[in-house]
């Protein structure tokens, strides 16, 4: 194998713009279907074009032992490849790269080959890039935690005792995550709008988007071994964008005192493209200063946040362009991925892989960085300003939120594509 220079000096043999979200340095997993076949198998983006991964593996070009009895790219998941372990994804990423190098002639000059392996992407069909057998949702990031709770509790009890010292969480719906672009219904359900009268039944009045990002497990771990803090970190196979969207009303009323149920588990929307974490590793960064200091199993050295820059655009049916209504960072949330995955695994719960374990909204200091309509309109009492003289306080009907995320460096860019969904009329029996 060839020696790789280092990560901010390689360039493809392919073109892509510095501002391209998919350079060779990130090399996303997503799961396609060519369009001369039905059948999905798993690729990687690069530029504009897709790399099919499975005519590549039968082809023989992955030296990779963990490779050799299986065909975890011949898949219509991920799941299989997220389960050989971080030493298989480290050698098909290195060999990836090796391959796709402007100074290596091996599948540059194989134009046979290449026409095999490298499809446009406006030309393949996107799937839900993971079977998620599982789904838990998070509430790391203090400020958001503080913003809610300063609505409901005011600001002397902002924070429940327990926020400071562990990562909080609930056990959210696999079965209604959805890939970016299919739409959202509006659901139904009981509300109580007038504390001093009975619940009523129909569609929510406070549909809101909550900005996220999200992980997949790759090994996991045993029934009752759980994962430690400094294991955490290899068992995250890589990121996606989330919007998990939320009934505000459905929740309020329903969730004391268990939580969210039929207010969350409605939708959630994912980015079809999984972000490795070695395209993130360059954008490590020193997270909030936990203060009090964690129990011992949620501590770790080094840093354990990353830089990446999150939006969220609304487009209503009146406009011809989608506005940008919030700018946040990932660096911001307080609880890391690793110290989500080390507390999810703490009681000696499974993990598998597979499963999906978002951040929960991520909101930054400042009001055009809150991640939720709640936020930007604080409950509804400031109505956020759009183009046309329109205002929203929440969602309505036919308004559409695309979430992207990027992290950028010097002289390239990696993305995790977008997070979309358009809001479609309630269906209520």
């Amino acid at each position: 194998m060839t020696d790789s220079p280092p990560t901010s000096s390689l360039t493809s043999f392919l073109e892509v713009a510095s501002d391209h979200p998919f350079p060779i340095q990130n090399l996303p997993y997503g799961v396609f279907t060519p369009p001369e076949t039905t059948v999905p198998r798993v690729g990687v983006a690069i530029g504009d074009q897709m790399l099919d991964l499975a005519t590549l593996n039968n082809e023989g070009v992955f030296d990779v032992p963990e490779l050799q009895n299986e065909r975890p790219f011949a898949q219509p998941t991920l799941n299989d490849f997220m389960a050989l372990g971080p030493s298989a994804w480290s050698a098909v990423r290195s060999r990836l790269q090796a391959l796709l190098r402007a100074d290596t002639a091996e599948l540059r000059d194989a134009a046979s080959l290449r026409n095999r392996v490298l499809h446009p992407r406006a030309d393949v069909s996107l799937r839900l890039p993971v079977d998620i057998g599982d789904y838990t949702d998070f509430y790391s990031s203090k400020q958001h935690a503080t913003n809610v709770g300063t609505m409901f509790r005011g600001a002397e009890n902002a924070l429940k005792d327990n926020w400071v010292h562990l990562p909080v969480g609930y056990h959210g719906r696999a079965s209604s995550v959805l890939l970016s672009g299919q739409d959202v219904r509006r659901p139904c359900g009981q509300t109580r709008p007038d504390a001093d009268a009975p619940p009523v039944y129909g569609p929510t009045q406070l549909l809101d988007f909550e900005l996220e990002t999200g992980f997949f497990v790759g090994e996991g771990n045993e029934l009752g071994t759980p994962l430690s803090i400094d294991e955490a970190d290899d068992q995250i196979f890589g990121m996606v964008l989330v919007n998990d969207w939320s009934a505000r009303d459905i929740q309020g009323w329903e969730y004391e005192p268990l939580g969210p149920f039929l207010g969350k588990s409605f939708a959630t929307t994912i980015s079809p493209w999984v972000v490795p974490m070695a395209a993130l590793e360059p954008f490590r960064v020193a997270g909030p200063t936990q203060d009090p200091e964690p129990l011992d199993y949620l501590q770790a050295d080094g840093d354990a946040a990353y830089d990446v820059t999150l939006e969220v655009d609304l487009e209503t049916p009146s406009m011809t362009s989608p506005h940008t209504v919030c700018r946040s960072n990932t660096k911001h949330l307080y609880w890391t991925m690793r110290q989500q995955l080390a507390h999810h695994t703490v009681n000696g719960c499974n993990a598998r892989p597979g499963d999906l374990l978002a951040s929960g909204t991520i909101s930054g200091p400042t009001e055009d960085s809150y991640g939720s309509m709640l936020e930007l309109s604080w409950r509804g009492e400031e109505p956020v300003s759009l183009p046309g003289d329109e205002t929203r306080s929440f969602l309505e009907d036919g308004d559409r939120v695309i979430m992207r995320a990027y992290a950028q460096a010097d002289d390239y860019r990696v993305g995790f594509g977008t997070a979309d969904g358009r809001v479609l009329p309630a269906s209520c029996a």
